[in-house]
């Protein structure tokens, strides 16, 4: 197993927990295939970097804090790209309150400019807990802000 690979996955997660954009930023190809279409209903979209970070950073700050935990990694790769699939499981904190999001994650990543870039990220919900009302919040949270 390539740990550059899953290193690189983590990076982009971790980035995001951070609101370390530039780190997120790091683990992007020039354009991205983003599918969230599980959770949200919105249909795949091919994004920029920049799209995603404008979307996650007009979001996640909602929030107090974010967790990712990331599990149970498979891959299949040659020497350009690579295909990972993931278990994944993110909780959300406002105060006391915590919405949790768990599902499964299909990533595409190629090799490019000495290091491994994603190209695609589907997200495929298998569940959420707590207090579903959370991501409301945060919305207005940062629309107050």
């Amino acid at each position: 197993m390539n740990y550059e690979i899953i290193e690189q996955i983590q990076h982009l997660f971790t980035g995001a927990d951070e609101r370390n954009w530039e780190k997120v930023a790091a683990t992007l190809d020039e354009k991205v295939l983003l599918d969230y279409s599980s959770m949200n209903g919105a249909p795949a979209t091919w994004l920029t970097p920049d799209e995603i970070i404008t979307i996650w950073a007009g979001f996640l700050p909602g929030f107090d804090s974010t967790r990712h935990q990331l599990s149970g990694f498979s891959m299949g790769e040659n020497e350009y790209t690579a295909s990972v699939h993931f278990s994944g499981k993110a909780d959300h904190f406002i105060n006391v309150e915590r919405w949790t999001v768990e599902g499964t994650y299909d990533v595409e990543l190629i090799y490019s400019q000495r290091s491994w870039r994603i190209t695609a990220l589907k997200f495929n919900l298998s569940g959420q807990s707590g207090n579903t009302a959370l991501p409301a919040l945060a919305v207005e949270r940062m629309n107050k802000a």
